[in-house]
């Protein structure tokens, strides 16, 4: 009687004994996941809180205008950084027929909106083409360049040549409000967004105004060479690249 009576107990202890190292188990995993999940959660929110935002604000120069909008150098520059794994992402807010009045109006909103921390602004050749006044469109750049700075975004402002036709008077003076205001307000300055593409007729579409689609690549690889140094100095932690010209055409 007595040997089963510590047979009985013996079974019962290791049957708590089971019981117990379940539970614990069970807690122990259920820790451990909510630990690996927090800390994925914080990962990606600091990820999400350090990725760099480019703002693309422009024409239709920036707008793929008449060609597909992922042929246009805006996409393909954010295509770029995304085969380069650079923690930045493009916004692109050009509207084709925008003026720097257009564009002062827009600003402030699109600031508030996406909170930059690069603005490629690429605002004028309307201004240019339609005649307006030149201190007005300077006036309206270089608030746009204020709005900017204002909310500690860097500035990528890109120069623009009208055509021959408005004369060298007019042409010249409106090329000088680029890089006037790129030395005042000591901003980036692309001397000529459609350098090794404007004076090409095979880039260009046929109104001699917007490139096309085959001259968007070399559009990227432009401002690439001036948006590059401004990344660098953001400490993305990246190595250096230069776009694949065969790759790009």
């Amino acid at each position: 009687m007595n040997k089963m009576k510590k047979n009985f107990q013996s079974k019962t202890l290791l049957s708590l004994l089971l019981i117990i190292t379940s539970i614990y188990a069970t807690y122990s995993f259920q820790s451990t996941a909510s630990e690996k999940n927090s800390k994925d959660s914080s990962t990606e929110n600091s990820q999400s809180h350090t990725q760099n935002t480019i703002l693309v604000f422009g024409d239709s120069l920036s707008a793929a205008y008449n060609i597909k909008r992922e042929e246009g150098w805006v996409s393909l520059l954010q295509d770029f950084i995304q085969q380069q794994q650079i923690n930045a992402k493009v916004v692109n807010a050009s509207i084709s027929g925008e003026t720097t009045s257009g564009g002062l109006t827009r600003l402030p909103e699109q600031l508030k909106r996406t909170q930059p921390d690069i603005v490629i602004l690429e605002l004028g050749g309307n201004d240019g083409l339609r005649g307006f006044d030149l201190a007005e469109t300077r006036k309206n750049l270089n608030q746009m360049i204020t709005l900017s700075k204002q909310h500690n975004a860097q500035v990528i402002l890109t120069g623009i040549h009208l055509p021959p036709n408005f004369g060298k008077t007019f042409t010249q003076r409106f090329y000088q409000i680029y890089q006037e205001l790129a030395s005042q307000e000591d901003v980036t300055l692309i001397p000529f967004l459609l350098d090794n593409v404007g004076t090409e007729k095979q880039l260009m579409q046929k109104d001699g105004i917007h490139p096309n689609s085959e001259g968007q690549p070399i559009i990227m690889q432009t401002v690439w060479k001036y948006l590059d140094p401004l990344l660098n100095q953001s400490s993305l932690g990246y190595k250096e690249t230069t776009p694949d010209k065969n790759k790009e055409s």
